[in-house]
């Protein structure tokens, strides 16, 4: 049934939860026997069932006069997303859950779920349920699912000797919130990084046949996630420093906040790319060796202890 026009000044109490659920409009894949309107959805699968959940909460995962509402669901999708790609799988489902205030905007809601559908879409999945309640403020919660061609990849498996390589775009996002906080809006390239991630969905497959041995989505900081695979995996990582990418705009913005550009790189997060550990012999076309695993423990750079922010934590 066609719907009626939204008024522009609608809020979320004017059109009510199911007036908002009427109007979601997510496309469906082949692996989806049975999508949203049900008391659950029904999705087929032939492999392992990889699962991943993130939630954002306004004002402490994004602010709503930093980013538009396409975008922030295109961010909080891509951070779930990630977490399937980083066990060497492909994402085929996902499931929505919207706590709001009844004062929203319907339209905000709708352009969020807009973006979350489209950047489930860029990953191969489709949006098949979810649930909307009554919140104080905005808090988005995304369950992924997914499956694996091959054994999972986890965080345990790295060993003494292999090398490190990371897959995708990495600080940019740290120094579009270092602008932001500083009440700027240019570099617009490093504002548009933290608004919107771009993680790299194929390379996990692609790490996951070349072999690799451990992998994780770099979410919160370069040194704090490997430091996850350092610890599960009983190695020392050491990062050379002289290997990671430091890009132009990551300079600009360094000089014009008197920042070093490499701790945008170093203890940034919100970026989503992947970083794996391989054989040396295994690294595929498109990854970057940026260290390597050594007998030891934690995390070093350029054989020291890092004293700067390693990456975001909650509490």
């Amino acid at each position: 049934m066609t719907q009626p026009p939204l008024p522009r000044d609608a809020t979320l109490a004017d059109i009510g939860e199911f007036g908002l659920i009427s109007r979601f409009n997510f496309p469906q894949s082949d692996a989806v026997f049975l999508g949203p309107g049900d008391d659950a959805a029904v999705v087929r699968t032939r492999s392992h069932v990889v699962v991943s959940v993130d939630m954002a909460v306004e004002g402490r995962h994004f602010r709503r006069d930093w980013a538009s509402a396409h975008d922030i669901g295109r961010e909080v999708a891509a951070a779930a997303l990630a977490d399937i790609a980083a066990m060497g799988g492909v994402a085929h489902s996902m499931v929505v859950a919207l706590g709001a205030p009844p004062t929203l905007s319907a339209q905000w809601a709708l352009d969020l779920a807009a973006g979350i559908g489209e950047e489930a879409g860029l990953a191969g999945a489709s949006v098949v349920g979810g649930d909307v309640t009554q919140a104080s403020q905005v808090v988005i919660s995304v369950t992924v699912m997914g499956g694996c061609e091959l054994a999972p990849v986890t965080r345990a498996g790295a060993r003494v000797g292999d090398v490190v390589a990371l897959r995708g775009r990495q600080g940019w996002a740290a120094a579009g919130l270092a602008v932001l906080s500083r009440g700027f809006r240019s570099p617009r390239a490093a504002v548009a990084a933290y608004a919107r991630a771009e993680p790299p969905y194929e390379a996990g497959l692609q790490a996951a046949h070349a072999g690799a041995t451990a992998m994780i989505d770099i979410s919160d900081g370069l040194v704090s996630d490997l430091g996850h695979i350092a610890e599960a995996s009983g190695v020392c990582i050491d990062i050379d420093s002289a290997l990671l990418s430091v890009d132009d705009i990551l300079e600009s913005v360094g000089a014009a906040l008197g920042i070093a550009p490499l701790t945008f790189v170093l203890g940034g997060g919100d970026d989503h790319p992947l970083a794996a550990c391989f054989a040396h012999s295994d690294v595929p076309e498109g990854w970057v060796v940026i260290g390597r695993c050594v007998a030891g423990a934690g995390v070093l750079v350029d054989g020291a202890q890092y004293d700067g922010a390693a990456g975001f934590t909650h509490f």
